[in-house]
């Protein structure tokens, strides 16, 4: 995080700032801070109504006081033999986590999420995820439901005839189609009224109105989901350092 953790007195001015109606951007700006860390410190503080720069400082502190106990537990997402910084990828997660609940996640089902995404598997066990977490299978549980209902994780039998949980290259894809199918049934049901209301009348019109603009839009996303599909599918580019192929010919 850019300079580092925020201090009480930029608390203090985030709290200021929520109070006088601003936006997390001007927020931001004012403070010399990234938008995402104020929305992550507003959002896991109670929330722009709630928040309050003391009680927030106090959350902090011990939080930091808790992560390297539980770092010696092996609760952290990515295993230090990655070479990754634990407490780099600890800040990640809660900020990742953070935007996953701004979207409209639930706080666990936004956690497990994260989880998924973060390890380069891409797949854990109920078990595995509540291990992690520190949470109870049943709250795993919980949460998976709601990612597969909404096509954000499958399912699938490991060797030992376990269920893993997987979030793969069509995940985005298959998430943005599910959309797009909700808003055609939205678009039918409107039209449904155009004709119990009858035609010409206001509120005919206004549910015509909508469900033109929702099946252009529908449109628009399946089309743009169809041609951009392949990207997904892209594989990590070479580095300098990569020595698997040769580098370039000097002639």
């Amino acid at each position: 995080m850019p300079g580092g953790r925020l201090t009480q007195q930029e608390r203090q001015q985030i709290a200021l700032g929520l109070a006088d109606g601003l936006a997390y951007a001007e927020i931001a700006r004012r403070l010399g801070r990234p938008t995402s860390t104020i929305t992550r410190e507003v959002m896991r503080n109670g929330g722009p109504t709630a928040y309050r720069a003391e009680l927030a400082h106090r959350a902090t502190e011990r939080r930091a006081r808790r992560r390297r106990p539980a770092s010696s537990r092996g609760t952290q997402s990515v295993p230090p033999s990655h070479g990754r910084d634990a407490e780099a990828v600890a800040e990640y997660e809660e900020a990742l986590t953070t935007v996953l609940m701004a979207s409209g996640l639930p706080k666990m089902t936004a956690r497990v999420l994260t989880c998924l995404f973060t390890t380069d598997a891409g797949s854990l066990t109920a078990s595995e995820l509540a291990q992690r977490l520190q949470v109870s299978p049943a709250s795993v549980s919980k949460a998976i439901t709601f990612l597969e209902g909404q096509s954000l994780v499958r399912r699938e039998r490991d060797e030992r005839r376990r269920d893993r949980y997987v979030v793969d290259d069509e995940l985005f894809y298959q998430a943005t189609i599910a959309s797009a199918r909700a808003n055609d049934r939205l678009v039918e049901t409107a039209r449904r009224g155009v004709t119990v209301l009858g035609p010409h009348t206001p509120a005919a019109t206004r549910l015509e109105n909508i469900a033109r603009f929702l099946d252009f839009i529908s449109e628009s996303i399946t089309r743009a989901a169809e041609q951009a599909r392949e990207v997904l599918h892209t594989k990590p580019a070479t580095t300098p350092n990569d020595t698997t192929r040769p580098g370039p010919h000097h002639g």
